[in-house]
Parts: structure tokens; sequence; C-alpha cells
């Protein structure tokens, strides 16, 4: 099984690592969408006034200019522990045995704006870039990305993809059609037992679901092999409309 996870727009700054290395990043294919997107943010980071604007950047926020100016030089770390925010403080991957965090790095790839899927164990540097934004000097980023993410995710042939990127991101790599796959809606029932999408916990419930399979590590292949370890485990899991899959939280 491959879990597709989206990132988080806050990130633990500095790093232990060296500097980034494109080609070595999951999906190696990827490489050269890498570079282009890592020099329009580079380039980009020389005007702080445009890169505040492109970026979506307030006032307090413009530091985080200076993480892309130094992309190809900065730090790194594990891509897991590098994102923070709701859905990796429940995923908590610092705090996971060293058997879970290696299922993660050959399970969970992280959708990343500017470097693609990478994976869970892939060292990135800290950056700001968000899966709408138009970087000067390149088309935008769903056209950068989308076919040649899609052509290296079917490259890898795997049995069964779980999808829990938000649609922007999904945006960025629509999974091909031939591959077995489910994307998952965070919900919660009503009084009438009807189901209805959730916000404020959609992360939350992602995060602790990547957990409990890093921490169980079942041999899925299938929707019903999951639905399966889903009953075993408690985790309320259903399936959807139009083959994907509710976690009700």
């Amino acid at each position: 099984m491959l879990i597709l996870l989206p990132p988080s727009e806050t990130k633990r700054p500095g790093g232990r690592g060296g500097p980034l290395e494109p080609s070595g990043l999951a999906l190696p294919s990827l490489a050269p969408e890498r570079e282009r997107v890592v020099d329009a943010l580079v380039e980009l980071a020389n005007d702080e006034d445009a890169a505040a604007r492109v970026l979506g950047l307030g006032a307090k926020q413009r530091g985080e200019i200076a993480h892309n100016a130094r992309l190809r030089t900065a730090p790194t770390m594990r891509a897991v522990d590098r994102y923070t925010g709701v859905l990796y403080d429940a995923l908590d991957a610092a705090n996971l045995d060293a058997v879970a965090r290696r299922w993660l790095g050959s399970h969970v790839l992280i959708h990343s704006a500017p470097f693609g899927p990478v994976g869970a164990l892939d060292a990135i540097p800290a950056y700001r870039l968000g899966a709408t934004a138009s970087l000067p000097g390149l088309p935008s980023l769903r056209r950068v990305w989308a076919d040649s993410v899609g052509r290296a995710l079917a490259a890898r042939s795997e049995s069964f993809v779980l999808d829990l990127r938000s649609e922007a991101y999904v945006a960025l790599g629509p999974l091909p059609s031939e591959l077995p796959q489910a994307y998952v809606r965070v919900v919660t029932r009503t009084e009438g037992g009807a189901v209805r999408a959730l916000n404020h916990f959609n992360k939350h419930a992602k995060g602790d679901l990547v957990r409990r399979l890093a921490q169980e590590r079942p041999r899925v292949r299938s929707v019903p092999a999951l639905l399966r370890w889903a009953v075993a485990s408690g985790v309320e899991l259903t399936p959807g409309d139009d083959g994907e899959l509710n976690l009700i939280a």
C-alpha cells in the first residue's frame, strides 16, 4: 500500500542534513520538474515585494522568503519531521519507534508543491509555497506537475494507493485510473445517521489514521483488505460515494 499525504503550511526550521538533492528524493524521474520549481522560487526570493505578493504573505510572514532564497544550501530534515500542524501533530512521527518510522519511509509520500511527492523520510529544506501559487516564468504548478507525477506514480506499480491529499494537491498529481485506489473523506455522523463532511477535525483524523497504520503495519493490497483491518482495529472506515472511503471522526 502507498499512502499519499498533503503537506502543511507550517514547518520546523533548521535541520542537520546536507543540502537538498532533488534527484535523491522519491520518484527521481521528477528531478527536472523539481529543478525548475526550485530555480523559480530562488529567483523570486530576490524580489521580496514580488515574493510576498506571489506567496500571499503578510508583513509578519516575510521572513519565510529567506527560506526560499536558501533552498539549495539550507540544512535539510526528514519530510515527516519538517511539517507541523494538525495532521502532523496527530501523526507524531518523532515519537514512533524505529520500525514504524521505517514503515512510513516505505509506504508514505508527502505531496509538496516545490518538490512534488517526496518520501516521508526524504530530506527537504524549509520552504514556502502552496499548491495554487503561480510562479513567474513557469506555467501553473498544475501544468508543471500533473502529468509527470501521474506517470511517476504509475511507474511504481503499487498494489493499492490510499489518497489522503487535499483536493488542491490531488490536482498537482491525479492518480492514473489504472492504479487501484481510494480517496478518503473525513466525515461525522448526524443524529439521523447520515454523514457530513468535517473541516475542523479533518487533518487530525488523517494523521491519527496514518499513525495507527504505521504502528500496526497491516498487509493491505485492496480496499476490502483495508476495511477488514479497520474493523479489527476499531477504525470507522466505510465505503462512500464514487469509490471513495469515509473516515468517521
